[in-house]
């Protein structure tokens, strides 16, 4: 079987009601528990190549996140709260609890990046490690917005603003807007879910809500995260892929180290932006070698 295929066969796929929210969710494996958080515009599935190498020594879970895929998304709320990272996190909590964990780790790429690192922040006790893949606290792209970031990472603006919602333009011609590798690029199972998500208006509303959040209240997060002093407690692995671009803003472990009482562990990933369908085995890799350091106290 080939790394472009969907290897889920011995995980249990499942939909769990959290009260607000349902999640859907695949889990398998045996040993300690590692969440793994896709990023926009993906869907659990993007895992499809990393999950089974992981769950040779973990537990491994990988939902949608809420809003995105096959997960729901509470009603809209003021300040779009109800898809801030803050919830996305306490989703993870309250999903690993459900499923028996009280202590795990957790990765995530791109917007699943923000809610792993969110996770790590508000939920101390129950974060063992943190690995980001291609992210960075929203606050710091915030801050450092320019010509350039405004040129090139141009769809923060279009999918967060409200005036003329970027929805009525996605959904016209959802097959024009999106861009993504071929099945056999992506695995044929990972490119239908993907697309099954991309045409439902639902999860184009969730996503642009997500990005909405992101430009409001999870800064304000970060902001009163800084303020205090809070930090991450656990040991963080950054991936970085080499053909992306999170360095726009200059070295991505410079800007992390502030965030984190202790060193950031940085590691390149030979892949463009997607890096566990273009790289699995080299992501796996990574994410096993960091894991097997020995989580800190509870």
């Amino acid at each position: 079987m080939s790394d472009n295929e969907l290897m889920f066969d011995d995980f249990t796929l499942e939909h769990i009601d959290l009260g607000d929210v349902s999640i859907r969710v695949r889990h398998g494996g045996a040993g300690t528990p590692v969440v793994l958080l896709h990023g926009h515009p993906r869907t659990h599935t993007t895992w499809h190549a990393v999950a089974p190498r992981l769950a040779r020594e973990h537990v491994v879970v990988a939902p949608d996140l809420r809003g995105y895929g096959r997960s729901t998304l509470p009603p809209d709320a003021p300040g779009h709260v109800q898809s801030s990272k803050r919830e996305m996190a306490r989703d993870v909590v309250r999903l690993m609890a459900r499923l028996g964990h009280d202590r795990f780790a957790v990765a995530g790429h791109d917007r699943g990046a923000l809610a792993a690192f969110r996770t790590a922040m508000d939920h101390p006790e129950r974060v063992t490690h943190l690995v980001v893949m291609d992210g960075l606290p929203v606050v710091e792209h915030l801050e450092r917005t320019d010509v350039t970031f405004a040129r090139v990472w141009w769809h923060w603006w279009f999918l967060g603003q409200t005036d003329k919602p970027a929805e009525r333009v996605i959904n016209a011609d959802p097959d024009a807007w999106y861009r993504t590798p071929d099945p056999a690029a992506m695995g044929e199972a990972n490119h239908a879910d993907v697309w099954q998500a991309l045409r439902d208006p639902a999860v184009v509303h969730g996503m642009c809500e997500d990005y909405r959040a992101g430009l409001g209240v999870d800064r304000e997060h970060d902001e009163a995260d800084r303020a205090a002093g809070r930090r991450v407690r656990c040991p963080m692995l950054l991936l970085e892929s080499v053909h992306d671009d999170i360095d726009i803003h200059g070295d991505p472990t410079g800007i992390w180290a502030p965030w984190v009482a202790g060193p950031v562990n940085h590691q390149l990933i030979e892949s463009g932006h997607h890096q566990a369908e273009e790289a699995p085995e080299q992501v796996a890799a990574a994410l096993l070698g960091f894991l097997a350091a020995p989580a800190p106290p509870g």
